[in-house]
């Protein structure tokens, strides 16, 4: 049962909350936001989304201090999804911001699509396909189904040191990395709540793993 799940979604002023917040409700959980870590420790899951810059964002979330309290709840493994910015900000930097640290939780860096050719535009908009990689993270990929499309906007993409983390990557000029998971920790770089059904029915089954981390 996932209705009683409640779903912390951190505020840290970026990007589309609300849509967040109601996205998660229509999946059946009990939503909330907030920029207050007492508030966001009763959170059966955190939720980080974000549409921003990687140097705006790491800022207000050391002047906050919700820094360390992201590194602290996934250091005890307890169940985190970031959305588009909010995957970027686990890696160590990112190219739009040189010299700024992210979190750090995973290894690699966040980079820019090299390309202005063949038709492709930056930032890459709109709406594409999402291909689990195989074998992939433990118990990850029987929440997305193969060639599934979901939607994007960014022009920022990871590049993961350890490739066993890499969940989904999707063809744009090439494959990359669109999804990461290990252990309790998810986030894409697509946005389940701009995805329609598709998006809703990701969401639900995500909540299903957290309520049961065995299926």
């Amino acid at each position: 049962m996932t209705a009683g799940l409640r779903v912390g979604v951190m505020d840290y002023g970026m990007g589309n909350l609300r849509s967040v917040e109601k996205a998660f409700e229509r999946a059946g959980a009990r939503a909330f936001v907030s920029d207050r870590p007492k508030a966001l420790e009763s959170s059966d899951l955190l939720v980080v989304p974000g549409v921003g810059a990687f140097d705006a964002a790491m800022e207000v979330l050391r002047k906050k201090g919700l820094d360390r309290f992201i590194l602290d709840w996934v250091r005890a493994d307890r169940p985190y999804f970031g959305i588009c910015l909010g995957l970027q900000l686990l890696f160590e930097s990112s190219a739009e911001a040189p010299g700024v640290r992210g979190l750090g939780v995973l290894a690699g860096k966040v980079v820019k699509f090299p390309f202005r050719r063949q038709g492709l535009k930056v930032p890459h908009m709109g709406w594409n396909e999402v291909r689990p990689v195989s074998p992939g993270p433990a118990g990850w990929n029987g929440l997305l189904t193969p060639s599934d499309q979901y939607y994007f906007v960014h022009s920022y993409f990871p590049r993961p040191k350890d490739s066993e983390v890499v969940w989904t990557v999707t063809p744009y000029g090439g494959p990359f990395c669109s999804a990461v998971a290990r252990g309790r920790l998810a986030a894409t770089q697509f946005h389940p709540e701009k995805s329609g059904p598709t998006g809703l029915r990701f969401l639900t089954r995500l909540l299903a793993r957290v309520s049961n981390p065995s299926r």
